[in-house]
């Protein structure tokens, strides 16, 4: 009994031994070089594409549609007849209108006559001139109310879009034409409040559109609306493109308005950095643009880790620029142990 209880002690012994031994080993960290490349600080918006001179038309009254003038594509000047609404009913009150004019006019010649004579009072020839002169202005009225019944081109331009067919019943909402000029094109884009008092006119800007996304387009800030959006919380920002663009009016584009370009900042991936507000092994959260954030990152030097307070630039999804603390070619820990301590040191996970 004795032996068996000094061989359990043993065995209890060198099992504690092994633990011990265990727990004094190095941790085992995965690693990744410090790498040079561009670091681009941009903000982000998304706009549409657009003439920079064009215009939509639309009826200026509720009626049928009976004639279309033009079609898409085709030339037209200003105050050329684009398209024609029933004006029936109209005509027929212009031309009733203009019949009590006459009439007016004719009862204000007789009475004149009658003045004349004496036959008729001053009071009367009065009161037949404000009738004769009431009767011309409604029938004016009426006669010009009939233009409305014309859609006409505001500009000299082409024809960009139709939204309108024969028999449509259209209201003044409605647009019917986009008439403008196909170039030069600018992107109308929004940019949330936060961001806005750092962008300006020449600025330069990349974008990208679904129908060439493996190409990045460029485009320069050209416009800040003055008045911002409350209910959006956006201002809007024109966007002036090149005359070579391949972008057609319409198209919906993202579009990065660069701050600041760096082509040689120092880069590392994301798991090395660690912020104040997050635990050790946590991914920084993205960097909104203008702000200013400190980290750490863990550098090996000669197989042991050193803790390195750094100053934090842009944030993507692949690489984070390390503006002060890191050197390119510098080995830095990914995802860094809890247990980690400035010196301790290290092995290389497989």
């Amino acid at each position: 009994m004795l032996r068996r209880t000094l061989l359990l002690l043993a065995v209890a012994a060198l099992g504690a031994g092994a633990w011990w031994a265990w727990r004094a080993l190095p941790p085992r960290v995965a690693i990744a070089v410090a790498t040079t490349g561009p670091a681009l600080e941009a903000v982000y918006a998304t706009g549409s594409v657009e003439p920079v001179h064009w215009a939509r038309v639309g009826p200026a009254t509720r009626a049928r549609i009976t004639e279309v003038l033009v079609q898409e594509g085709e030339r037209v000047t200003e105050g050329q007849a684009l398209a024609r609404l029933d004006a029936r009913q109209a005509e027929l009150l212009a031309r009733e209108a203009e019949a009590r004019a006459r009439f007016a006019d004719d009862d204000l010649t007789r009475t004149r006559t009658l003045v004349t004579r004496d036959i008729a009072a001053r009071a009367t020839l009065e009161r037949a001139e404000r009738d004769a002169r009431a009767a011309r202005a409604a029938a004016d009225a009426l006669v010009q109310r009939l233009e409305d019944f014309v859609v006409r081109a505001p500009t000299d331009g082409l024809v960009l879009r139709r939204d309108a067919e024969v028999g449509e019943v259209v209201d003044t909402p409605a647009s019917l034409f986009w008439i403008g000029e196909p170039r030069p094109l600018r992107v109308t884009a929004e940019v949330d409040e936060e961001d806005i008092a750092r962008i300006e006119p020449g600025q330069r800007v990349l974008l990208r559109a679904d129908a060439f996304a493996a190409r990045v387009l460029t485009g320069e800030v050209a416009q800040i609306t003055p008045k911002g959006d409350t209910t959006r919380k956006a201002y809007r920002v024109r966007l002036a493109l090149p005359d070579d663009t391949p972008l057609l009016i319409g198209m919906t584009v993202e579009a990065n308005i660069v701050l600041r370009e760096t082509p040689d900042a120092v880069l590392v991936p994301p798991a090395a950095v660690v912020l104040p507000s997050a635990g050790r092994g946590v991914a920084a959260a993205p960097l909104r643009p203008g702000a200013t954030r400190t980290g750490t990152v863990w550098v090996v030097v000669k197989e042991a880790a050193q803790r390195r307070q750094v100053e934090i630039g842009v944030q993507g999804p692949r690489a984070t620029e390390i503006r002060r603390g890191v050197a390119a070619g510098e080995a830095v820990i990914l995802d860094p142990p809890e247990s980690l301590r400035d010196g301790h040191a290290i092995r290389l996970r497989p």
